[in-house]
């Protein structure tokens, strides 16, 4: 019995020392775009394009391009519509337009919808010297070759 609770407990220590697998970015994006459903390919290079030249790059002026007017928005930082989106993004400065996305994990389409999945690298509460990576997830709507609707996981 006594050899069992020694097991036990050299295993519990590797499950709370070992407990998070880091969060790893695609090695390849492009590979991430296709789809055997040209409709679902189509969606995802849309978003892929759109978060690389407009969020990620700053470049308001193709707003336009990849959103619609009445784009909704769900992130209670963000204003919703495509203008009161231009306006608010306006304030950053424009950046030069990557092949990728920053700490992009995976892009998943389904129906209307593309997912995409991010690394990010926060500050460990428990230790402030240490790091830790987790996921962030945005899921936009598509509707006639347009960005629709946004959400994520942001809180005020």
């Amino acid at each position: 019995m006594k050899t069992v609770f020694s097991i036990l407990a050299v295993l519990l220590s590797c499950i709370i020392v070992h407990a998070q697998v880091p969060v790893k970015v695609a090695t390849n994006q492009q590979s991430l775009l296709k789809s055997d459903n040209p409709r679902l390919q189509r969606n995802k290079e849309l978003v892929f394009n759109f978060w690389r030249e407009v969020l990620q790059a700053k470049d308001m002026s193709k707003a336009k391009e990849y959103m619609a007017s009445d784009y909704i928005q769900h992130n209670p930082d963000v204003p919703t519509g495509r203008k009161a989106f231009v306006d608010f993004f306006s304030q950053f400065k424009q950046q030069p337009v990557k092949p990728t996305i920053d700490n992009l994990v995976s892009i998943v389409a389904e129906r209307n919808l593309v997912i995409l999945a991010f690394r990010r690298t926060l500050k460990d509460p428990r230790d402030k010297n240490k790091t830790y990576t987790t996921t962030w997830f945005d899921m936009l709507r598509i509707k006639n070759g347009k960005i629709v609707e946004h959400w994520d996981c942001a809180t005020k």
